[in-house]
């Protein structure tokens, strides 16, 4: 590359990157495509990614869990509706994956009545069980165990504890794989 010297004694080599705009497939539809063979069952989109090196990554998730023919059946379906516009991308169709954070409001909704674990914007963890979660997902308890003074008592005791969450002031929310 010959060096650049229009700009005040800029030297840097001056690299142009050029892409084919009429290749480039959108994201919208994709979702839309997912999204229509998703209306045939009970998964539902967590995600769709297009990265930089031309992969595009479909996260789906179900209350039951996701199986792995139908990601092949989701893949095989986008292929046929999209064709050649699929052509220069690898495509990727998985789960959402257990102990990632949640992304849908969906996802809080399936994990009622289990154990979670928040990381607020504060930094503060927080680990309790997923009690409720409000209708439009703004909202959500988690009901945690903490020390608490008793009257008449000397020491604190354990107790549930409801705290309430915005998904806004929080990290992330993730479910908590227990082995038992």
């Amino acid at each position: 590359f010959a060096a650049f010297r229009g700009m005040r004694g800029f030297t840097k080599p001056l690299i142009l990157v050029l892409t084919n705009k009429y290749n480039m497939i959108d994201k919208n539809v994709i979702t839309t495509a997912v999204e229509e063979w998703l209306a045939q069952g009970d998964y539902y989109l967590v995600d769709v990614e297009m990265t930089a090196d031309d992969r595009i990554v479909i996260e789906i998730d179900h209350a039951d869990g996701v199986w792995i023919e139908d990601c092949a059946d989701l893949s095989r379906s986008l292929q046929e509706k999209l064709g050649e516009e699929l052509d220069d991308y690898e495509l990727e169709v998985g789960s959402a994956g257990i102990g990632q954070p949640f992304k849908v409001v969906q996802q809080y909704r399936n994990h009622i009545g289990k154990e979670v674990e928040v990381l607020g914007n504060d930094g503060k963890k927080v680990q309790g069980i997923l009690k409720q979660v409000n209708d439009d997902g703004g909202e959500f308890v988690v009901t945690v165990q903490e020390k608490q003074h008793v009257e008449g008592k000397k020491r604190p005791v354990m107790a549930d504890v409801d705290k309430t969450f915005r998904t806004s002031d929080v990290k992330y929310t993730k479910y908590v794989l227990a082995f038992k």
